[in-house]
């Protein structure tokens, strides 16, 4: 048995009107921040109640909000360069994954002397830090609590991965209330992307006692949110049951690897601007039947958890499939797409995202042994 190693740096605060305390909490590591935002929030009015508590506490800040579709290398270089100039003791991201990806690259990078393509085609950066507090506006963030960012390399359009310091992120605010700016249909499928980075944790070649006890207990609270319970009167609203489930998730994907759907679901993201939920929504329930040849076991239990089948005679596999079923109702009822050619791309354009999965250290390190072959077999499955 190896040793069992879990790091993290940032605290984590959750819970309704969290937001409310950020100026407080960032008066701990300075007082002139950038905030780098992502621009839906401004429209949907959510801007103002990252901003008030800043204001409160006389911190001097400044928003960056011009984002493009992916966290690409331009808008980073050109983050670095306002930050630099700013003299900031910090940043601030608010919004989902492609806001905290370029601010904690900005964090990581701020200090060094190189460009981050330096650093994409393979530099590890070395100087010290800035201090980053993370907002997230989305329930999940398979990247949050690990020592990776996914970038778009603006040169080729393709997915790209540098490794950081540790310890960079101090602080995690999940505040539920930022994630009714969601419509129905985002939130499901950010749903059904939670339980399948919850499934790749547990499913996962490095998963340990610790990383399982996380992640049952996030498909527990996410059976509570979406189903109820048959012995308990749940009375926690859904939107906290998720972003508590979301939170779980994220840190035992951390403690372990990314999978499959994780991975293509970035590179298809990268180069196609496709949601990253909708994708991984659409590839879950083939996810979960490639899986039933090695880990039927941990499958029929979260069928369980799910309460799925009623028969305790029904064999692992059974269960599985059953789960993989349930999945394919679960996006019919939702109405998003259960087909990748639905998205409208051709499969040599997804022959090309498997390519680019290829070139990432990720896929060393999937549910199981992966080359891009077995990828491109998972995607004509579901396309």
């Amino acid at each position: 048995m190896t040793d069992f190693i879990f790091k993290i740096s940032p605290n984590i605060i959750l819970g309704p009107y969290t937001v409310t305390r950020l100026g407080q909490n960032a008066l701990e590591w300075g007082s002139r921040y950038m905030v780098i935002m992502d621009p839906i929030l401004k429209e949907t009015g959510t801007a103002e109640k990252i901003t008030a508590p800043l204001a409160e506490r006389k911190i001097e800040y400044f928003v960056f909000d011009e984002l493009t579709q992916a966290a690409d290398t331009q808008t980073l270089e050109t983050i670095l360069n306002l930050a630099r100039n700013s003299h900031i003791h910090g940043i601030i991201a608010a919004g989902g994954g492609k806001t905290l990806a370029l601010a904690k690259a900005s964090c990581a990078l701020f200090n060094e002397p190189h460009t981050s393509y330096d650093y994409i085609d393979g530099g590890t950066p070395t100087a010290g830090t800035i201090p980053l507090i993370c907002v997230p506006t989305t329930i999940r963030d398979a990247f949050l609590f690990t020592d990776r960012v996914p970038l778009c390399d603006s040169r080729s359009g393709s997915a790209k991965i540098i490794k950081t310091q540790n310890g960079i992120c101090k602080l995690v605010l999940w505040d539920p209330n930022l994630e009714l700016t969601l419509t129905d249909k985002q939130s499901a499928a950010m749903g059904l992307e939670t339980f399948s980075m919850a499934l790749e944790a547990y499913l996962s070649r490095k998963s340990t006692f610790f990383s399982d006890m996380l992640i049952e207990k996030a498909l527990q609270l996410m059976s509570y949110a979406a189903d109820g319970s048959p012995t308990l009167t749940v009375t926690t609203p859904p939107e906290v049951l998720y972003t508590q489930a979301g939170c779980m998730a994220s840190l035992g994907l951390a403690s372990c690897s990314a999978g499959a759907s994780t991975l293509l679901s970035l590179t298809i993201n990268t180069r196609y601007k496709i949601p990253r939920a909708l994708v991984s929504a659409i590839l879950l329930p083939y996810i979960i039947e490639d899986a039933t040849t090695f880990a039927a076991a941990k499958l029929a239990k979260i069928a369980d958890i799910y309460r799925i089948t009623d028969s305790n005679e029904d064999t692992d596999e059974k269960k599985a499939l059953s789960l993989a079923e349930y999945i394919r109702q679960r996006i019919a009822k939702i109405n998003i797409p259960a087909r990748l050619k639905d998205l409208s791309l051709s499969i040599e354009q997804l022959s090309l995202a498997v390519e680019d999965a290829g070139q990432t250290d990720l896929i060393d390190s999937l549910q199981r042994s992966m080359t891009t072959d077995d990828l491109f077999e998972l995607i004509k499955k579901a396309y």
